[in-house]
Parts: C-alpha cells; structure tokens; sequence
C-alpha cells in the first residue's frame, strides 16, 4: 500500500511538474527544439532544474542498496552505445520533434490534449508493445555475407 501511495504522489508531483513548467504545450516544446527559427530557450533551465536534483539522487542511490520502502534498488544502467540506444534516440527524437511530446508529458495531457493526443498516446503504447520484439531481432549479430 505505501508503495502505490509513493507512486500517485510521485506520479503526481511529476504531472504537476510538467503542466507548470509548460512541457504539456507542444508549442512551447517545438519552439526548444527549433534552433535555427523561432527557437524559445526557456525549457533549457527546466531541463537543467531537473538534471541537478537527478545528479543529487544519483550520488545518494550510489551509496544504498535499498530504496526508501525497503525494496532492492536496480542496478546501475549500461554505458554501452550500441544500435538499439541509436534507434530508440532517433524514434524518441523524432517523435518528440513531430508530435512535441515524449511519453511523460503526453500522459499528463491527456485530460485537455483532444483527440490528436489521443492517437499520438495509442500510437506510443503501440511502439511499447512492439519494443520487446524489436529488441530481440537488434540482439541478434549481423550475419557476414
């Protein structure tokens, strides 16, 4: 039970988060990523208030091995760039960049965003369902001809 209520106040915090610091209006989120137009730089100190309570938390979970509820922590995350990191930033990218949303933002919108949102949110869980597959055909080596 305290696990559920940490993840609604977490998952509410989030939501709030993102509605106040405007990464809900896919305007403002195309205008950060159009640099060479009418480029609104205004997201860089969201994306940097964000970063350095993350660096922070990161230092901490470093030194745990269990989270606050008592639960195992997961371990770290691999540094490897290989091509399924390449080819879910490119897909990440461009849909962020087509749609102006990334996953957190377009839940978050859901209750104002229209039917647009919608399908961009059908379309998304579409790709999640999809990923496991594809991930499993990028693992396998490439054959030498």
């Amino acid at each position: 039970m305290a696990r559920l209520l940490f993840a609604l106040i977490a998952g509410g915090l989030f939501g709030s988060g993102l509605f106040i610091s405007g990464m809900t209006d896919t305007t403002k989120v195309q205008g950060w990523l159009d640099v060479f137009g009418a480029w609104d730089p205004t997201l860089a100190f969201v994306m940097g208030g964000a970063m350095i309570p993350m660096a922070i938390a990161w230092l901490v979970a470093a030194r745990l091995r269990n989270s606050a509820l008592g639960t195992p922590l997961p371990p770290k995350s691999s540094t490897t760039i290989d091509r399924k990191l390449i080819l879910g930033s490119l897909l990440f990218g461009i849909g962020w960049g087509l749609a102006g949303l990334c996953p957190g933002p377009a839940i978050a919108s859901l209750s104002f965003g229209g039917p647009g949102l919608w399908i961009f949110v059908a379309a998304m869980l579409t790709g999640m369902a999809v990923a496991p597959f594809l991930r499993t055909r990028l693992d396998k080596p490439v054959a030498a001809e």
